[in-house]
């Protein structure tokens, strides 16, 4: 070991320890904004989380892109409830996965590309989630996450792009691949070809597993930074 690693030495748990002793699990939830249950978008999630599952670390699936899920009316009843539910529409996916969202260590977003931006049913999901999340003190403030994107062709850099938005705004750590997460296929398992796109997939759960390994050894070492309360400005006033 180095010399200007030795000094932080004293912070780190044993080596010997075993992914599987952390205690409790961490929990990883990733989020299918595609229609199709097995389809692509799946498909990418799944080889990201498999890489995830080898660490020892829980994770979970859930398709939402074939619910009916209504967009934001910026009613704001989110805010003044602060009960960590969107008010306005309190019986689909958003209020069902809100406590399994905030219980996770790590949040995934998978999407198809629709016209070079994410699927209007994981928008309309997003829109509402992360607002609440907001809303309520950051619910969502220092997980960690990381998105994933598929496309036929093109436009997947500016769909990529507008999953990660949701995570920055939300003072979430990102955890990256070895290239823009973006993995081609129009059939079912076309991405398995995308030989390319495979290997940043799993670079990106092996990434996202670091950070969470990181994160279980630096409790009780390291503080977490201070919350500052937003400021609101706008271009007109």
């Amino acid at each position: 070991m180095s010399r200007s690693l030795e000094k932080f030495r004293p912070l780190c748990k044993m080596d010997t320890e075993s992914n599987s002793q952390f205690s409790p699990p961490m929990k990883v939830l990733a989020i299918n904004g595609s229609p199709n249950n097995n389809g692509n978008t799946a498909q990418a999630l799944q080889i990201l989380l498999d890489e995830m599952q080898k660490q020892g670390i829980e994770t979970e699936l859930v398709t939402i892109g074939n619910k009916t899920i209504h967009g934001c009316i910026a009613c704001w009843k989110c805010r003044e409830a602060q009960n960590g539910t969107c008010v306005a529409f309190p019986n689909d996916s958003v209020n069902e996965l809100m406590p399994k969202l905030v219980a996770a260590d790590a949040i995934v977003l998978g999407s198809p590309t629709y016209f070079a931006g994410i699927n209007g049913t994981m928008k309309s999901f997003l829109d509402r989630v992360f607002f609440v999340s907001l809303g309520n003190g950051g619910l969502f403030r220092l997980k960690y996450g990381t998105a994933v994107v598929v496309l036929r062709r093109g436009g997947g850099t500016s769909a990529f792009d507008e999953l990660n938005k949701y995570l920055q705004i939300s003072e979430m750590t990102i955890a990256s691949g070895c290239y823009w997460s973006a993995i081609h296929g129009r059939a079912p398992g076309e991405i398995h070809q995308d030989l390319e796109g495979l290997r940043v997939l799993r670079v990106q759960g092996r990434n996202l597993s670091y950070l969470l390994r990181l994160a279980e050894h630096g409790k009780g070492y390291i503080s977490l930074p201070e919350r500052e309360e937003p400021i609101s400005t706008n271009f007109v006033r």
